[in-house]
């Protein structure tokens, strides 16, 4: 692992720091390009971008310290002011709330904006896994006997510290989970998954679907795959044995089959409206019907 890559001076350049930069500079190189396509002013993206940044990682790490709350209460500065721990959800609630209170203010269709940015989000988060697989931050799996099994010892937390107190412990002598043993690399799992997703939606965002739907297809995916990245987590467990993020991914989910289900209605029940004539079918209408008179008179 890599927490650091290298030094500028009295300046430390972080892994994790790094991709999550790359990733939102990517994300916003696709929004825009997405935005022109649909003939909307690029300078929007941009700005949010800049609010995406600001309010994801305020976001982040609120919710990292939610999760986290008892570590918090010990030692609640060095909590705060920790680069690392941060926590996506977190990052993106925050962030959506900031982004629907812009469109409104600027008047933009918020559903249509939320389809040109779903390709964008999708790669963006598989890019910021890899900083969290360089950090060794904790976002690893448990321990696997799979050929690629990944060691964590030089992150940022090792896994002695990770699985301290844990049933993963005492299967350990002296309760101690080595840091040199073979662990699931989820933040690689997760990019590979983030890969396919982003595929999947920059293929289907040409589709002619109402505004809306292809953002639910996101919600869906990306709240399946954290779901299930999350069977082999260590995170703290609540209701139905579900952690936090596991708990979001099924309201995720469960919104994004509803969208689905609706916006698929809403385009049938388009379709079936009835047209308004053409102008030119009008007139001809028009000049038929004068003709008819006409001949009627003959």
């Amino acid at each position: 692992m890599y927490p650091e890559l290298f030094h500028i001076g009295p300046f430390t350049v972080y892994s994790y720091g790094l991709m999550l930069g790359i990733a939102f500079l990517v994300a916003s190189w696709l929004l825009n390009k997405e935005l022109e396509r649909k003939n909307i002013n690029k300078n929007y993206g941009t700005e949010i971008t800049l609010l995406a940044i600001v309010f994801g990682i305020v976001g982040s790490k609120l919710f990292h310290l939610l999760e986290n709350f008892s570590d918090f209460l010990k030692n609640p500065i060095g909590m705060a002011f920790n680069p690392g721990g941060l926590t996506f959800f977190g990052g993106l609630i925050l962030a959506g709330i900031a982004v629907v209170i812009y469109t409104r203010r600027k008047k933009i269709p918020f559903l249509l904006l939320a389809d040109a940015a779903a390709p964008a989000l999708a790669l963006a988060y598989g890019i910021g896994r890899i900083g969290c697989h360089l950090a060794g931050d904790g976002d690893y799996g448990i321990p696997t006997t799979l050929p690629w099994g990944t060691n964590y010892a030089n992150g940022t937390v090792p896994p002695s510290a990770m699985f301290r107190g844990s049933e993963i412990a005492n299967s350990f002598p002296g309760g101690i989970v080595p840091d040199t043993t073979p662990l699931h690399p989820t933040p690689i799992y997760e990019l590979i998954v983030a890969i396919i997703i982003f595929s999947i939606l920059w293929k289907l965002r040409k589709n002619d679907w109402v505004a809306g739907k292809l953002f639910m297809i996101y919600l869906i995916f990306t709240g399946t795959a954290r779901l299930l990245v999350e069977t082999i987590r260590l995170n703290p467990r609540y209701i139905f044995n579900l952690s936090e993020a596991q708990i979001i991914s099924v309201f995720m989910i469960f919104g994004g089959v509803i969208g689905v289900i609706y916006f698929s209605k809403k385009i049938v029940e388009e379709k079936l409206e009835p047209q308004p004539e053409p102008a030119s079918a009008k007139k001809g209408n028009v000049k038929d019907k004068k003709h008819d008179k006409a001949s009627s008179k003959g």
